[in-house]
């Protein structure tokens, strides 16, 4: 569970910034994007863990890609964003719960969790499996709580939740960039 909480930081971040997004957000639209980045969380730890147990020596090469995949993922959908929110109107017309963009925020946000697969090699299938199930579930709860917390806040900062959204995913990019 400890996993899970910290795995989830990143794309409970993005979730925030997609509730800042869309203060009306539909119930179907919030499961999705939790669901989403929950999806991920399970599917970066199980393909690590796959790696490590069949192809060791690509793990090297894949560690030097994956800081400079999100940074661009990420400074990507929130200059986006904020271009979008400096143009006016009620909103940015880009959204982080689109699909494409939403695809490419759970890849980035997930790429973390990857290194967790990597660590397990320890552990037999059903418990890599299991562990992934949780920080899946993790993700799931805490990043549908910041779904709700930033359409709380977006409702009072509509004009500007594109500028800050874009913002919070310039900061998440850099800091998994230089972390």
């Amino acid at each position: 569970m400890l996993f899970g909480f910290a795995l989830a930081m990143d794309a409970f971040a993005v979730s925030v910034v997609a509730g800042l997004e869309e203060p009306h957000m539909s119930r179907p639209r919030a499961v999705r994007i939790a669901g989403c980045f929950s999806l991920f969380q399970i599917a970066m730890p199980l393909l690590g863990w796959i790696l490590v147990k069949t192809a060791a020596g690509l793990l090297t090469q894949l560690e030097r890609v994956i800081p400079w995949a999100a940074l661009i993922v990420l400074v990507f959908l929130g200059s986006k964003m904020i271009i979008e929110g400096l143009k006016g109107g009620e909103g940015s017309s880009m959204s982080v719960a689109g699909d494409g963009e939403l695809l490419a925020a759970g890849v980035a946000t997930s790429i973390d969790a990857l290194s967790v697969g990597l660590a397990t090699e320890h552990l037999g299938a059903a418990q890599a499996f299991a562990e992934a199930l949780i920080i899946g579930a993790v993700t799931y709860a805490v990043c549908s709580f910041g779904i709700r917390a930033g359409k709380d806040l977006g409702s009072a900062l509509t004009k500007k939740a594109p500028l800050l959204g874009g913002a919070i995913l310039i900061a998440i990019g850099l800091r998994i960039f230089f972390s």
